[in-house]
């Protein structure tokens, strides 16, 4: 089970890391929506080897035989790679590589939301933008979000996942 974990999770993570390189190196003039499909889609992408980790410890390391709380278990450790890797190169990426990204997103937020209220519910909205991006400024708070991010969709692929490969008898 070890050796399962630490491979997908290996590559888990590499790919994580490598679509997001791509992304933020050749892709940066696509718009703030389309970067936000790319992401999530990468994040899904890197996590579908939860599922072939799953399956690789059902049928080579576990004669087809897994249980839904053992796969479970398989898919959160190999999600953790992922997470942890996507936190981390969050925030290398917004302190070192584009420290002005944020500042960028912020920006185009306030504009978007300048375009659908006004008066006393902008400046509210505008208020806990301002708080949110104070918050979210600090590095432990960036990691926190982008790790969870990633380990909450890691969680549902890993449910899914264990559903439909979990078999108790051959």
């Amino acid at each position: 089970m070890r050796n399962t974990i630490l491979r997908y999770g290996f590559w888990s993570a590499l790919s994580i890391l490598g679509l997001f390189l791509i992304s933020s190196l050749l892709l940066k003039d696509l718009s703030f929506s389309t970067q936000e499909i790319y992401g999530y889609a990468s994040i899904i992408i890197s996590l579908s080897f939860v599922f072939f980790g799953i399956k690789h410890f059902r049928d080579q390391e576990n004669n087809g035989l897994l249980s839904f709380g053992k796969g479970l278990i398989i898919g959160l450790l190999i999600s953790l790679f992922a997470s942890i890797t996507f936190g981390l190169y969050n925030v290398i990426y917004v302190e070192y590589i584009d420290p002005e990204f944020m500042t960028e997103y912020y920006n185009h937020s306030v504009e978007q939301i300048s375009q659908t209220l006004s008066g006393e519910a902008l400046e509210t909205k505008l208020k806990e933008m301002e708080a949110e991006k104070n918050m979210f400024s600090s590095p432990i708070m960036n990691f926190s979000l982008m790790f969870l991010t990633v380990f909450m969709i890691g969680l549902i692929i890993s449910l899914i996942s264990s559903l439909i490969l979990s078999k108790k008898t051959s």
